[in-house]
């Protein structure tokens, strides 16, 4: 399938006949395990901050931000100019594990950000270019230092798609790894949700762990996202975090915390965990640590650091080029506050979010944490089952819904959630030039990953955008249902 004389002739001017002619030849040569391109057939040609350009002349607003790997969003100057001054330099670009000056700036920018006391007490392994890699790394280095073999992991979680991180992800096809309930409001596992719900999730969690009788053996360690992305924008509860932290901690089992998605500013603090204020023996991170390009490391307590030379590798853990537009991203978001400005600018977005669920039904939840916003579209005419919710955290009872509860409110759980709808909204928004990912348990919640140097014009835009795209996919539900 070559180009055509007519494509090759209109590829500068952006026309369909690119277009159409590049989807085309991506599906007829490309694996079936291509996922974004089947939801998002665009061909970006050219980028810009959170604008990207087709090769069919349309321009979209990027909320999908390479996963959640441009914390500046796309060809951010600082980031371009930092990998053009390694290209003039002269310097290798690929190095293993050799010292460079680029390598040595990388970590030290990286340590001025870690947690309080981590640092000075800290290791870094540069892993394969991916996350997933640095997710196995960790699991390898838990259970080297330990000399345990078991992982304790969360319902919902993603850590990746090789083996071992696919284990203690939340839909792994056997169980390799114990699984323990992940806190959440809207659909608790305990049917009580708020700080109740968190209290029993880390109560089962004890148990599990303090039971001779649980089937649970004392693991090497135990990873966790301090907000669970593909599993549904959830964030975790400070004081869970907290907990979670004495628990391990006082059973000497490593806690690794997974910011391969939540880290270098997205959720409104520069590590997600800097919320709770806790500091894991192990941080795995990826995506916006690369500045664009490909990097992963783990950082982690030196007391931990028993690996013999080679005993985890890769061929390109030396990249020059994305260290060098790493230490440029973290170094923009440190100076420039952008952590902060996530915190404000995702609270106001939520807010506004939260008038679509006030106004439509099909939007069961909005929540989130920083510029890392979900929206759960529910099917309201599911129906839906009692819920026990119990006495608030003060030992005062919520008002009853009717007939006597002894304390217990039966209230309305949330409805199925709509992964129909989901797709449909989706649709709509790239109809509308807005580019958004769909993610958790059920693929129901529409996301959104902005480059933290969104604009608040640029961000009135998406919302703009996203409510249109609900309004049309809404109308067209109950029309045709």
């Amino acid at each position: 399938m070559a180009v055509t004389e007519s494509e090759a002739d209109s590829t500068h001017r952006g026309t369909p006949a690119v277009h159409e002619g590049i989807l085309r030849r991506q599906s007829a040569r490309e694996s079936a395990a291509r996922t974004y391109a089947r939801a998002l057939p665009i061909v970006p040609v050219r980028a810009r901050g959170l604008t990207i350009e087709g090769a069919d002349g349309r321009r979209y607003l990027d909320c999908l931000s390479g996963a959640g790997a441009l914390a500046l969003g796309h060809n951010h100057p600082v980031v371009l100019e930092a990998i053009r001054k390694v290209l003039d330099s002269g310097a290798p670009l690929s190095v293993l594990d050799l010292a460079t000056p680029v390598k040595d700036a990388f970590i030290t920018e990286l340590f001025r950000t870690l947690p309080a006391g981590f640092a000075d007490r800290a290791r870094v392994q540069f892993c394969g270019p991916a996350g997933t890699d640095a997710v196995e790394a960790a699991l390898k280095l838990v259970r080297s230092a330990t000399g345990r073999s078991g992982i304790l992991a969360f319902t919902g979680a993603y850590h990746g798609m090789t083996a071992g991180a696919l284990a203690a992800s939340g839909g792994a096809p056997d169980l390799q790894v114990g699984r323990l309930p992940y806190p959440q409001d809207y659909r608790c596992p305990f049917g009580v949700g708020g700080p109740r719900g968190a209290e029993l999730a880390a109560r089962w969690t004890e148990s599990v762990l303090d039971d001779p009788k649980s089937g649970v053996p004392r693991p090497a360690g135990m990873i966790l996202e301090p907000v669970q992305g593909e599993g549904g924008v959830i964030p975790a509860p400070d004081d869970w975090l907290r907990r979670m932290r004495r628990v391990t901690a006082d059973r000497s089992i490593p806690l690794i915390a997974d910011e391969v998605q939540t880290g270098v500013g997205r959720t409104g603090a520069f590590w997600a965990v800097d919320h709770s204020g806790i500091t894991p023996d192990v941080m795995v991170l990826s995506k916006a640590i690369g500045g664009s390009l490909p990097l992963a490391v783990v950082v982690y307590r030196e007391e931990l650091d028993v690996w013999q030379p080679g005993a985890h590798a890769g061929t390109f853990r030396g990249n020059q080029l994305a260290m060098a537009a790493g230490t440029a991203t973290l170094a923009y978001v440190r100076e420039n506050g952008l952590a902060a400005r996530a915190a404000t600018l995702g609270d106001h977005m939520v807010k506004q979010l939260r008038q679509l669920q006030d106004e439509f039904a099909c939007v069961g939840d909005v929540r989130g944490r920083g510029l890392m916003i979900g929206v759960e579209l529910v099917d309201p005419a599911g129906g839906s089952v009692p819920e026990a919710r119990g006495p608030k955290m003060d030992g005062s009872v919520p008002e009853a819904r009717g007939a006597e509860t002894d304390g217990w409110d039966s209230a309305p759980a949330p409805h199925p959630a709509d992964p129909e709808l989901a797709v449909a909204v989706q649709r709509e928004c790239l109809d509308r030039g807005l580019i958004v990912e769909l993610g958790g348990r059920h693929n129901s919640v529409v996301r959104l990953l902005p480059p933290l140097t969104i604009s608040d014009e640029q961000a009135s835009a998406v919302l703009d955008r996203l409510a249109d795209a609900v309004t049309a996919a809404n109308r067209d539900r109950r029309r045709t249902g």
